[in-house]
């Protein structure tokens, strides 16, 4: 395969174990870390600003991403806010978001009977869509329906169930499961859960330094007494390519969690540490195409086509210079910039009303059927 390596290795989990762990069983780069079951009961959480304290301009810089704003309060939600009264109707149902101070209630009706609940968060950034988390019946559901940028209004949330919605209440939302809503809650929070439980009155609306990096009360606590608190923090670039992929993907999807659900179409477009493995080019132990080597996750992500070529030609010969032991990928004999635009091409994903850009990076041809 081109010198290129491609792994498949058991759960995410034991990818950790393995990557962080010595021989004797110490940790070496942090301690293990996986959101979605999170830290032993008992660690503490210390906050964005105490982190801040000493990561100045990484704070900063972070506030302004998209992660930084996946999850917030309905009251402190933007979108909302500016869009006092949203409306849809959908089939025999009406759906309807009415901005009361600082609460917004979310209501569906079919001209009989009306459900109606405050929205407890909104998650996701209004860059592509914005979907709501409600609490009915004693329940968390995903709401029926989503706010789109594109449309600047309501419709209805990307992966829904497609079934016809029969009653009031499969209008309402998808119900989550005790599994579904730790998942769901712990990749739009932080501090979401604490020794494999929902901590759903006490987390942290977003992504913060914390939900990457691991409670970091005992690393706070070594800094102030002069020891050593490299080891008391997880440092995902301290990672393997592979690890790391699988790590963001924890959130963004894995390979694994791809294979598991079976959706081997367009709808993986949005999926990236997926996407990338399935690069030609693509290497588990070359950092030169991992996560980080494109994407600073403390900065707002960069637009810009040409930013990337620099990160193309970390590996891949500039047009007309000899071939190099350390650049084993050959020039692209089309074009000397914008790599990106060619070879990761933007796919419009239908019902989700946003261009993804595709991480499966290849050789695009004409009228070449999306390789799922």
């Amino acid at each position: 395969m081109n010198g290129r390596t491609r792994i498949r290795v058991p759960a995410f989990a034991a990818i950790l174990a393995l990557s962080c762990l010595g021989a004797n069983g110490q940790s070496i780069g942090g301690p293990t870390w996986n959101p979605h079951t999170g830290p032993p009961a008992g660690a503490k959480y210390v906050g964005e600003k105490v982190c801040a304290e000493c990561h100045v301009q990484e704070a900063k810089n972070f506030l302004k991403t998209p992660m930084a704003q996946a999850g917030q309060l309905a009251a402190n939600a933007e979108v909302l806010q500016v869009y006092p009264l949203l409306k849809l109707k959908m089939g025999p149902f009406r759906y309807l978001i009415v901005r009361k101070g600082n609460q917004s209630i979310y209501s569906v009706t079919d001209g009989k009977k009306t459900i109606s609940a405050p929205i407890l968060w909104a998650f996701g950034k209004d860059v592509g869509g914005q979907t709501y988390i409600l609490r009915h019946g004693g329940a968390y559901y995903q709401s029926r329906v989503s706010f789109f940028k594109a449309l600047n209004g309501l419709a209805e949330t990307y992966g829904a169930p497609k079934t016809p919605l029969q009653t009031l209440e499969d209008a309402f939302g998808e119900r989550l499961d005790k599994v579904d809503a730790q998942s769901c809650i712990a990749c739009h929070a932080t501090g979401a859960v604490v020794g494999g439980v929902l901590q759903a009155e006490i987390f942290v609306p977003g992504v913060s330094c914390e939900a990457c990096h691991g409670p970091g009360a005992r690393h706070v606590a070594a800094l102030h007494e002069g020891k050593p608190a490299a080891p008391l923090i997880f440092n995902p670039a301290r990672l393997s390519p592979y690890d790391l992929d699988e790590f963001c993907g924890s959130c963004h999807r894995t390979w694994e969690q791809i294979e598991k659900a079976q959706e081997f179409d367009i709808r993986n477009v949005r999926f990236q540490p997926y996407r990338l493995e399935k690069s030609k080019c693509w290497d588990a132990m070359d950092p030169r195409i991992s996560c980080l080597a494109c994407h600073n996750p403390h900065n707002p992500l960069v637009e810009e086509a040409g930013f990337y070529d620099s990160k193309c030609l970390a590996c891949h010969l500039e047009k007309g210079t000899a071939k190099k032991a350390d650049h084993p990928d050959p020039a692209c004999p089309v074009a000397t910039h914008n790599c990106i635009t060619c070879h990761m091409p933007k796919y419009d994903l239908p019902g989700a009303h946003f261009k993804f850009t595709d991480h499966d990076i290849r050789v695009v041809r004409p009228g070449a059927p999306y390789p799922g």
